[in-house]
């Protein structure tokens, strides 16, 4: 097994998203019905995707937990798959799509960016509470992004270039209900995967919670998330503002996830 097979699958795999995100955004913008090949594109794009993540998985024997190109990859796998599940569940909102696409390319760009080299496994991540932990942590992220696409979708809807384009879509009080229902499963996840996060602390470092940047963020993109939701629920706010706060939240947690570990000194960065 040798890392040049891994990649060329990969970029099998990217190259797959990358036609079916065009035609996602093609279609929309010239109101064409295309959904049929573009699921096709999709789920072909996560097979040859799994097995690029499985060859690495068996050739380092470690999953894609510790380097910026693992948790890029491993991130733009599973929420692709909750994308593909929302989109084969809920027909009336897929011309959103378009929306998770900017969302998925920036990732996939930052990910052929990013080295591939190989990582040692720290012995503190051996442990059961890892996958529970990043489980949690993919469904949040998952549909915290769908949220996005749905929250962009209605923000867009209100442009004089896009009059017209998204008129199959439901109403903006649909989507956004629809938007903070998949904010209130990514904050349930958020909760369970802080929750598994502190029993893996107290087995790596003998302590639940130690306020170290990543866990501190994490807190403020829980507690962001949380005022979002209470916020529509206590007042009636106007849809701009609602895609606002998702907008917020999103922003906050991406940062979090994907920017504090690798730039503070803490053990989440697998050094230890």
């Amino acid at each position: 097994m040798t890392i040049e097979t891994e990649l060329l699958i990969l970029w099998a795999a990217l190259i797959i998203y990358v036609l079916a995100g065009s035609l996602a955004i093609v279609t929309t913008l010239f109101r064409q019905r295309a959904e049929d090949l573009f699921q096709g594109l999709l789920w072909a794009g996560l097979v040859a995707h799994s097995i690029a993540i499985g060859y690495r998985w068996i050739r380092l024997d470690h999953g894609p937990f510790l380097t910026m190109f693992e948790i890029l990859s491993s991130n733009i796998w599973s929420i692709t798959l909750f994308f593909a599940l929302v989109y084969w569940r809920f027909p009336p909102i897929r011309p959103t799509a378009a929306f998770l696409v900017p969302i998925q390319f920036m990732m996939m760009a930052w990910l052929l960016l990013a080295s591939p080299g190989a990582s040692v496994f720290p012995p503190t991540y051996d442990t059961v509470w890892l996958y529970v932990h990043v489980s949690f942590g993919k469904i949040f992220m998952g549909a915290l992004v769908v949220a996005v696409a749905l929250a962009g979708a209605i923000l867009c809807r209100q442009a004089r270039w896009a009059r017209g384009v998204f008129d199959q879509l439901p109403n903006n009080e649909s989507l956004i209900e629809l938007a903070f229902r998949f904010m209130a499963l990514g904050l349930i996840f958020q909760s369970l995967m802080l929750v598994a996060g502190a029993v893996w602390a107290q087995d790596a470092w003998g302590r639940y919670w130690d306020w170290d940047p990543l866990e501190t963020w994490s807190f403020i993109a829980w507690l962001f998330m949380a005022l979002a939701l209470h916020t529509k629920v206590t007042w009636k706010i106007p849809p701009k503002v609602a895609c606002t706060l998702v907008l917020i939240v999103f922003i906050i947690s991406f940062l979090t996830f994907f920017g504090v570990p690798f730039i503070s000194m803490s053990p989440h960065q697998g050094a230890v």
